[in-house]
């Protein structure tokens, strides 16, 4: 089963030697993909719960460079899916429906190096953004699976301008996403997979009272995996792959970081990282368990750090498999 969805990353800081400008990453969170990018879940409904951590203990400015500063970036957070996936289909393809709550909790703490004695600290913990998924369609070809759709990320997440304890992004997202699972080999074991997402985003208000909006955001994530049966009935199956993501601001921030400073002004972020999945698959039963860590080697203008994720999936199946004949 691919699951997705979106978190707000609470808060990112660029530094210069005479002034600290704060930027809204994008919405989206890498790392959520993987191995079966492009395969939807069984007609039926469909819970996962899928939880996150990812930290950072070192800064990058916009050329890539290290900040000469210590401190760390964390944030836990935790995703309530709930997917359906009716039986007919449109145009050849499963439709599907998604909606995912979060909850989250970070935490913010920066020291400088040349400065010991100042410190910027922050973090809250709350219900977070919320990921809603109305339109998607996935067709099964022969020798792949491919999907496209649209979602928008709702700032349910707690949001104060200038706050230190934001959960939320402040402001609303729209996302034009795809995935594809090419099988390389005949029974379907080994795959090649790639998810894209094209963030657009809206106007948040700044602690400094502005208008600003976030450059839009690319990103993609791929994985190569091999499947192996753990059972000869192929009742319980084992994947593996190598898995990574990569992120980039693609446009302009807009409006006004302060009231002297343009938001185009501050620099464009990416990040690149590469790690390996773990899937372990009941189909008889609807049930997958799976564990993803991914280590970020190279990041502008944003934290660099490593991503785990883990979690389950059960799929109700309408209507329910006939049991093969004794």
């Amino acid at each position: 089963m691919r699951i997705k969805l979106g978190l707000a990353v609470v808060l990112c800081i660029f530094v210069s030697a005479s002034v600290a400008r704060g930027q809204q990453k994008g919405q989206y969170m890498p790392g959520q993909q993987g191995l079966n990018a492009g395969v939807l879940p069984d007609p039926g409904f469909s819970y996962a719960n899928m939880t996150f951590n990812y930290s950072a203990d070192t800064l990058k400015n916009g050329n890539g460079n290290t900040v000469p500063l210590t401190g760390s970036y964390d944030i836990w957070a935790n995703a309530f899916i709930f997917y359906y996936v009716p039986k007919f289909k449109f145009l050849g393809a499963k439709p599907a429906l998604m909606v995912a709550p979060t909850v989250a909790n970070g935490s913010l703490t920066l020291g400088s190096i040349n400065f010991p004695n100042i410190a910027l600290q922050g973090g809250g913990g709350g219900i977070g953004d919320t990921w809603v998924q109305p339109v998607t369609l996935g067709w099964n070809l022969k020798r792949a699976d491919v999907s496209a759709g649209y979602a928008f990320m709702a700032p349910t997440g707690r949001y104060t301008p200038g706050a230190p304890d934001n959960i939320g992004s402040g402001y609303w997202g729209n996302d034009l996403i795809t995935g594809s699972t090419v099988y390389l080999t005949k029974n379907k074991g080994t795959t090649a997979n790639l998810f894209t997402d094209w963030e657009i985003h809206g106007s948040k208000t700044t602690g400094q009272g502005t208008k600003a909006t976030p450059g839009q955001t690319f990103t993609t994530e791929w994985g190569l995996g091999q499947t192996v049966p753990l059972k000869k009935d192929f009742t319980r199956l084992l994947q593996v792959g190598l898995i990574g993501y990569d992120q980039w601001q693609v446009s302009d921030n807009g409006g006004l970081a302060s009231p002297n400073v343009p938001a185009s002004a501050l620099p464009y972020y990416s990040v690149h990282a590469i790690g390996f999945q773990t899937n372990l698959v009941m189909p008889a039963k609807g049930l997958l368990f799976f564990f993803k860590f991914e280590d970020e080697y190279r990041a502008f203008g944003r934290p660099e750090g490593r991503m785990i994720v883990f979690g389950g999936s059960y799929t109700f199946r309408i209507p329910k498999p006939t049991p093969p004949k004794q």
